[in-house]
């Protein structure tokens, strides 16, 4: 049986893997683990009861490994970690980085369909963030001629929206910090002419952000010209400059009322990702974060909530978990009963306390543990 999820949902699969072990106890059911928790906390997924873990990108270890079980041999392929009889962790490298064009971006034979993941890593490696450090700091596009097929596939399989994964949706066909608009234009003119005028295409909305400084008059113009979506999420996370620049965002707080601006002038109604409770926040940075907020808001931008979580695998997956004031709530809750913010924050406050919890201490040998930066910092770096 596979599992794969995200940290915040460790905790719950923890339990429904404890129940189902306690309802199928067979050792012929193999219980693995992948993922960006898997990859990122190995040695604590196994713990919690997974017979095995695939760390790192998958794609050629499910194969692997689906191989040897169907020729009756050991499973445990390049890739795939376990512990050993006495508990240690048994380390078999990491899966292979893979070119997207090489890969379908969803279960066609099992007709399980959705979005098209153009773009895997990221250059932009904040400090909070999961995505460059499992999957390296920098840009894999999957090919116009590839994503052309795919969304001809949906379209003879009836899809009426098509949506794209990417963790920086204006970045395609770059590999740079400057957006190749030319490249985007490409797609989307190709899109567009594959579906035709009948369905729908979403883009720079979830699950595809925008950062501000790609938000530019010629961006938007570009955009409106090929999407149907009339929102778009733009990715702030601070409105502290400090705090901005500790966390490698590789923007200032200028340019992020510049992008709302432009947004909102272009006909577009900007959700903005806002991460409340960042390490080593100061009462200063954090009343700057709610000014800038209640200024977007003003201004006719939602704000999009989040409180900070200690993630594994990032360089904060030590750092405190989120913890917000009384006042600040208080700021927010005004914020949310005038329709101005929306989001998840409350929860995720609780989530993170249960992180900080669950994280193992740190043990000379153990998977990133002691001096040696953790396996997927050091695929990033």
């Amino acid at each position: 049986m596979g599992w794969s999820f995200y940290s915040p949902s460790f905790g719950e699969v923890a339990r429904r893997l404890s129940a189902l072990r306690a309802e199928l106890d067979d050792p012929r059911v193999l219980h693995l683990a992948g993922g960006v928790h898997a990859s990122a906390e190995p040695e604590q997924t196994l713990r919690a009861g997974f017979d095995l873990v695939a760390v790192g990108e998958g794609e050629r270890t499910i194969v692997a490994l689906a191989q040897a079980l169907l020729a009756g041999e050991d499973p445990r392929v390049s890739g795939i970690w376990d512990l050993d009889a006495e508990g240690a962790l048994r380390r078999r490298g990491r899966g292979e980085v893979v070119d997207l064009n090489d890969w379908p971006p969803f279960a066609v034979r099992h007709d399980k369909l959705g979005p098209i993941e153009l773009t895997r890593g990221c250059i932009y490696a904040c400090s909070f963030c999961q995505t460059p450090f499992l999957n390296r700091a920098r840009f894999r596009h999957r090919s116009l001629e590839n994503v052309r097929g795919w969304v001809t596939h949906l379209r003879e399989r009836g899809f009426r929206d098509y949506r794209f994964l990417s963790p920086t949706s204006l970045s395609y066909g770059s590999h740079s910090t400057e957006p190749d608009l030319d490249a985007l234009e490409a797609l989307l003119a190709m899109v567009r002419e594959v579906i035709g005028p009948e369905r729908r295409l979403f883009y720079g909305t979830f699950p595809s952000e925008l950062r501000p400084e790609h938000v530019t008059p010629r961006a938007l113009r570009l955009l409106k010209r090929y999407v149907d979506n009339d929102s778009l999420i733009i990715g702030a996370q601070s409105g502290s400059a400090r705090v901005l620049e500790a966390t490698h965002r590789g923007h200032g707080v200028e340019v992020i009322e510049q992008a709302v601006r432009c947004a909102l002038e272009e006909g577009f109604r900007p959700d903005v990702d806002f991460l409340f409770g960042l390490p080593g926040e100061t009462p200063a940075d954090v009343a700057d974060s709610l000014a800038l907020a209640e200024r977007l808001a003003d201004l006719g931008a939602r704000i999009h909530g989040h409180t900070f979580m200690p993630l594994p695998g990032t360089p904060l997956r030590d750092a405190a978990p989120g913890s917000l004031a009384e006042p600040t709530r208080r700021r927010l809750d005004r914020l949310a009963a005038r329709g101005a913010l929306y989001g998840q924050w409350r929860r995720q406050e609780q989530v993170a306390a249960q992180l900080a919890r669950r994280a193992l201490p740190v043990v000379s040998g153990g998977p990133g543990r002691g001096t040696e930066p953790p396996p997927a910092r050091r695929a990033a770096e």
